[in-house]
């Protein structure tokens, strides 16, 4: 049996790349800012935390899958995928988790081909726009619904 809450948080393609790859839409943090982010603001809440990034939609969904049964939430910034990933909506489905998408920029605000999600109809929240800050925010809406065990509204 696990102690206290387990939080794993996945990262799709080219968020290795944060800092470099446009940073006037992604903000100038790196994975390893936003990680740290995770981690301090995970350690306030009390939860432990698992924090990957691939670029193979593969392994994302084995780790979705992996998932089952072992965490308490689940934060994805699905990148790229979570307009094309039926695979990664279809692995979702398997976890009986709380799911909070995250975007670091509002994809709504941009290419006409980022405003549709595959993940979104399975997430107890959508959080965008926000920057690194996002990722904060979700650890926060996370321990909101543990806590409750019922979503919360998103602040603007």
């Amino acid at each position: 049996m696990r102690d206290g809450k387990h939080i794993l948080v996945l990262n799709g393609p080219n968020l290795n790349m944060l800092g470099l790859r446009e940073p006037e839409i992604y903000g100038h943090e790196t994975l390893d800012d936003i990680r740290a982010l995770c981690e301090s603001a995970a350690a306030r809440l009390g939860f432990t935390l698992d924090f990957r990034q691939s670029n193979h939609e593969g392994e994302l969904v084995t780790w979705i899958q992996q998932a089952r049964g072992q965490v308490d939430g689940l934060i994805l910034n699905a990148a790229a995928y979570t307009h094309t990933s039926v695979a990664i909506h279809d692995a979702l489905r398997l976890i009986d988790v709380p799911i909070i998408e995250v975007h670091l920029s509002d994809p709504r605000k941009r290419e006409a081909f980022r405003h549709f999600s595959y993940v979104e109809p399975l997430a107890a929240a959508v959080i965008c726009g926000q920057g690194a800050r996002g990722y904060v925010i979700a650890l926060e809406r996370l321990s909101g619904i543990l806590s409750t065990g019922r979503a919360m509204p998103v602040p603007d």
